[in-house]
This record gives C-alpha cells, sequence and structure tokens, in this order.
C-alpha cells in the first residue's frame, strides 16, 4: 500500500512540474475598399402653377441619403436614364459630408456630372437631397412621367 501512494505521489507532482504548452496561429485579414450610398424618400415634383406673365413655378422635393466609403479623393456623380422633354428640367443638390463640397444645384443629364467631391474616408447618414424640376411654358403639358437617378461613388479628379 505504501508503494502505491508513494507511485500516487510521484505522478502528482510531475503533473504539478510539467511545462505549458504554447502554440500559434495565423490570421488573416484584409479590408476591401468600401463605397455605399443608400438614398431614402419618394421625390414627387408637380408643376401646377405660375405668376402671370412669368414662366411656370418650379417645383421642389426632398429625400436624404447616407454614405460609407473607407478610401480618399471620391466623389459622387448624378445622372439621368434618359432626356427630358424639351423645356423641362431637374436639377439636384447634395449636402456634403463633413471635409467634403457640394456642387450645389446640378442640373441633370445623360452624361454623369460631379455632385459632390472631395470625399474621403467617410461614414455619413441623414444628408440632404434637394430635387427641382423647372419647365418653361413652351413646353406645353407634360403627362406624368419619372426619370432613374443614378448616383456613382468613384475616384476624384
Amino acid at each position: 500500500m505504501k508503494l502505491i501512494l508513494s507511485a500516487f505521489a510521484i505522478v502528482a507532482l510531475s503533473a504539478g512540474t510539467a511545462a505549458a504548452q504554447q502554440t500559434t496561429q495565423d490570421v488573416a485579414f484584409e479590408v476591401q475598399a468600401i463605397n455605399k450610398i443608400a438614398f431614402t424618400g419618394s421625390p414627387s415634383l408637380v408643376i401646377s402653377t405660375a405668376t402671370a406673365g412669368s414662366a411656370p413655378t418650379s417645383a421642389t422635393a426632398n429625400a436624404t441619403y447616407a454614405i460609407t466609403t473607407n478610401e480618399s479623393d471620391r466623389k459622387i456623380t448624378a445622372e439621368i436614364d434618359s432626356d427630358l422633354p424639351t423645356g423641362v428640367a431637374l436639377s439636384v443638390s447634395l449636402a456634403a459630408p463633413s471635409g467634403a463640397s457640394s456642387a450645389g444645384a446640378v442640373q441633370l443629364g445623360t452624361t454623369a456630372q460631379d455632385v459632390v467631391t472631395g470625399i474621403s474616408t467617410a461614414n455619413a447618414s441623414g444628408l440632404g437631397v434637394t430635387y427641382s424640376l423647372s419647365a418653361t411654358a413652351a413646353a406645353g403639358v407634360v403627362a406624368a412621367d419619372s426619370r432613374t437617378v443614378t448616383y456613382t461613388i468613384i475616384a476624384g479628379s
């Protein structure tokens, strides 16, 4: 019995003095380019009045947008999918995130136009968007229609 207790004591003491095991593991990581933009609101523009002797009164509508980019020197461009009727113009103005510049009211066409420039590593939401629709009297009556505005975040310059 003494022999068994001695063997048990030796095993118990050896377990307490065993060296700790250590290992390593490599962890791969990457942060890719992120350029996201999203709009909220459903702007609707109707021109329905004018002051006698003047062009029809422009209509305005508001929306908001959010942007996230982890790149430097980005800009937002905007364009519509097809031309507007003769005598009708659609403009947009986007508020700029901190550190960037808004181009102010930009008349939209089928060619991309800069609307915000100088964007660097931004994440902002609730930024204002103002659409403005104007028409000349020569445009006549224009039936309800719509255009898709495409916004793109691209490299600046």
